[in-house]
């Protein structure tokens, strides 16, 4: 499998994780502001936590499950979040899952938009999709205004549609194809 790329945008750099982002994965994932906005991120988010994520990311690109990227600052490699896309059985029908988040400090500076069109634009460009997808939980609106910035349409709402921990939340989905993609 040839290595994990590295995306590059007017102000970031997304490279693949290395185990020595996990003090700052686990800083900035472990605060519950972001941890309640993503699905199997536990609070708190321990140093196992951090390591055990940490060391499935190559297997899972060498296995064509997903491509992860560490969102990074390109003034100063300062690290800021993650993205990426995830495949599974979708692969076979060209489409992937689109994920994100993002560090509270680097919260509504358009840093995570940023991210998501690198990544959409990666995978019809280099991946050929035809549809790259998302969802995001019904009280956390901004995450839906990072993908209708990212051209991504509304597609639906699914009630109750996620279980975390006891509660279950609604998701709204959102998608992208390729014929509605304008490359930035």
């Amino acid at each position: 499998m040839p290595e994990q790329p590295t995306l590059s945008t007017a102000r970031l750099v997304l490279r693949p994780f290395q185990m020595e982002d996990s003090q700052a994965l686990m800083t900035l994932i472990g605060v519950r502001e972001v941890s309640d906005t993503m699905l199997v991120v536990p609070y708190p988010y321990t140093p196992q936590d951090a390591h055990n994520w940490l060391s499935t990311r190559q297997t899972a690109y060498d296995e064509g499950i997903m491509v992860s990227f560490a969102i990074t600052r390109r003034e100063d490699g300062a690290f800021m979040g993650g993205t990426g896309l995830t495949f599974g059985h979708e692969r076979a029908h060209d489409k992937g899952e689109i994920g994100y988040w993002i560090g509270l400090p680097f919260w509504g500076q358009g840093y995570t938009t940023e991210a998501v069109r690198a990544v959409i634009a990666y995978g019809f460009e280099r991946l050929g999709l035809n549809r790259i997808y998302a969802s995001h939980f019904d009280f956390n609106p901004a995450s839906g205004r990072v993908m209708q910035k990212a051209g991504m349409r509304y597609e639906g709402t699914l009630r109750d549609y996620y279980r975390k921990g006891e509660r279950y939340i609604t998701a709204l989905m959102y998608a992208i194809l390729r014929a509605d993609w304008q490359p930035d």
